[in-house]
């Protein structure tokens, strides 16, 4: 019995024969020189794959309009083959060195994919799998190259594999697979978000496992703890199978809370929020039964279009849609809605905003600097906010504040789209509450400053962990010192509840820590009521703090806090 540990990427517990997929052999692109009497038929020969490509995933687009994360990633896949801005740079390089078609097309992929590796977000370096898995299936078809065919894993397979393409992924989901088990891979991956969508057990991060692992071997994908085990003995195995039996009745378990407040053994009321990226997520909020939104972020929708459509949802019109679609799918229950949260990248590049690269991006231009600094930006979007406003229970935050003078600014612009809105005789609601995320050490230690400026506070942990110990956790070398737990943060966290209470006015908290079981002990204890988490984790949260007394949350939380 072999042990590997590794990150997950989706929980749950899966048991199967491993199915080691191949290593991918490296296509073999040629370099060559061409002349200008060739150009057109080559740029022929581009268009008519790209073509191929498209109408392909064009035809699971249509396939897939019941399952919205599959639909969203063929959509996205169809953007970015459909991407104007793409296209016209891979031309004038084309033009430029007059080398053939597919070489030229290899380079400026890996380009793109490289520019977003480097950009200092997670979510965007992400992407750069999807870039190269769309336009590698375009460069297949120029190459008339043939792949290992995903289609042969025989269902119930534990796949073993280098990395996994999202395309692949879904074709795995029709298959019940058991597991994944992944040496490259991301938790905000398309892969990990598809596995999670579809209840596939994944660790990823799994150092050389395609070699370790042979196939037909009895294989357990532990996602709950980030494990993965080979060849299990008799009792491992009967332990495993007992605990996917439990996983199975707590999930059924877990249903009647659905409908349930969410309340303490002693009946202290929590509201439990749900974080969303899309309109979509707010349906899946409402089935879990949220008590509102926590945390809206809107940079995902500006994420998703294509450059040529970038300007879209920088339009007025547009984001009042999408705002407003959210607010009444909600059905009158509270919606916080963020400001553009977004750094130097290109993906959301257009006329109203403009970005460089930076040499770190998370301390850089980003979120409320970025907004500050491209301030009609920021006015459309309170415009949009505004109006929509008046179909539900609206709130607007602010991220990444640092000092109360960014707090006057924005508030400075949210009155000019007012003063516009009113002049122009439009709709809108004049009294929506402004408030800001507390991210930074900065923001926690003069809390009761801008508590003065602000009508809420929402802790975002997992910025505000990053920032206070140093640490980025998207780096494998330095990742297992990202503490949540760390004194220093804990202290800030506890600080900023402090002055809330004082200034009276509400409180959040919307990163990771108020999703996972140990933490949301703690930030009750210490006096959290409002926690915004994943829409999944929910109905979880709420079985778990029925389960407590308040004077046993803060005995637990006074533990952690060193009697602090």
């Amino acid at each position: 019995m072999n042990v590997f540990l590794g990150t997950s990427a989706s929980s749950g517990i899966g048991i199967g024969k491993a199915f080691v997929v191949p290593e991918t052999v490296k296509r073999i692109i040629p370099r060559n020189k061409i002349s200008e009497s060739d150009h057109a038929e080559q740029w022929t020969r581009l268009e008519k794959s790209l073509a191929n490509v498209t109408a392909d995933i064009a035809v699971k687009m249509e396939e897939s309009k019941e399952d919205k994360i599959q639909h969203q990633l063929y959509e996205t896949y169809f953007l970015m083959l459909n991407d104007p801005e793409f296209i016209k740079e891979l031309k004038k390089s084309f033009e430029t060195h007059s080398l053939n078609i597919e070489f030229v097309l290899d380079r400026q992929t890996e380009k793109y994919a490289n520019q977003l590796r480097s950009s200092g977000n997670g979510y965007l370096a992400e992407r750069a799998q999807d870039i190269c898995d769309i336009f590698g299936k375009v460069l297949d078809d120029l190459l008339d190259y043939h792949p290992f065919n995903i289609e042969t894993v025989p269902d119930g397979s534990v796949i073993v594999a280098t990395q996994m393409n999202p395309s692949d992924t879904i074709v795995l989901s029709k298959r019940k697979i058991a597991g994944l088990a992944l040496t490259e891979g991301g938790v905000s991956s398309h892969v990990g978000i598809l596995a999670r969508n579809f209840g596939i057990p994944a660790v990823f991060a799994l150092d050389s496992i395609t070699s370790q692992i042979e196939n037909g071997q009895t294989v357990v994908v532990d996602g709950n703890n980030g494990e993965v085990i080979s060849n299990p003995d008799k009792l491992a195995l009967e332990d495993f199978q007992k605990k996917i039996n439990q996983e199975k009745e707590r999930r059924a378990a877990l249903e009647k809370y659905r409908t349930l407040p969410c309340t303490t053994k002693d009946g202290v009321r929590f509201l439990l929020m749900a974080n969303i990226g899309t309109v979509e997520d707010a349906k899946l909020a409402m089935e879990e039964g949220a008590d509102g939104i926590g945390l809206f972020r809107t940079e995902f929708l500006f994420m998703s279009q294509s450059s040529g459509d970038r300007s879209n949802l920088f339009n007025e019109e547009a984001q009042f849609k999408a705002y407003k679609t959210v607010l009444e799918t909600m059905q009158g229950k509270p919606v916080t809605i963020r400001t553009l949260d977004a750094g130097g990248d290109k993906l959301i590049n257009s006329p109203e905003i403009q970005t460089k690269e930076e040499k770190n991006p998370l301390m850089g231009r980003r979120a409320i600097r970025l907004s500050l600094a491209n301030p009609l930006q920021l006015k459309t979007q309170f415009r949009a906010l505004f109006r929509a406003a008046v179909f539900g229970e609206l709130k607007i935050m602010l991220p990444l504040i640092t000092s109360t003078d960014q707090v006057k600014a924005a508030l400075d612009i949210a009155q000019k789209a007012k003063d516009e809105l009113t002049q122009e005789g439009k709709v809108f609601k004049n009294d929506v509450p402004i408030g800001i995320m507390v991210e930074t050490a900065a923001a926690a230690m003069i809390a009761d400053c801008l508590a003065k400026q602000s009508a809420f506070f929402s802790i975002g942990t997992n910025d505000l962990t990053q920032y206070t110990i140093g640490v980025d956790r998207e780096n494998a070398d330095v990742s297992s010192l990202y503490n949540e737990f760390h004194l220093a943060v804990l202290r800030l966290i506890h600080h900023t509840i402090k002055e809330a209470e004082k200034a009276q006015i509400g409180l959040s908290v919307c990163g990771e820590m108020a999703s996972r079981t140990d933490s949301v002990l703690v930030l009750s204890g210490m006096g959290v009521r409002t926690l915004s988490m994943s829409p999944k984790q929910i109905g979880v949260v709420k079985e778990l703090l029925s389960h407590f007394t308040i004077e046993e949350l803060r005995a637990i939380s006074s533990k952690s806090l060193n009697l602090l």
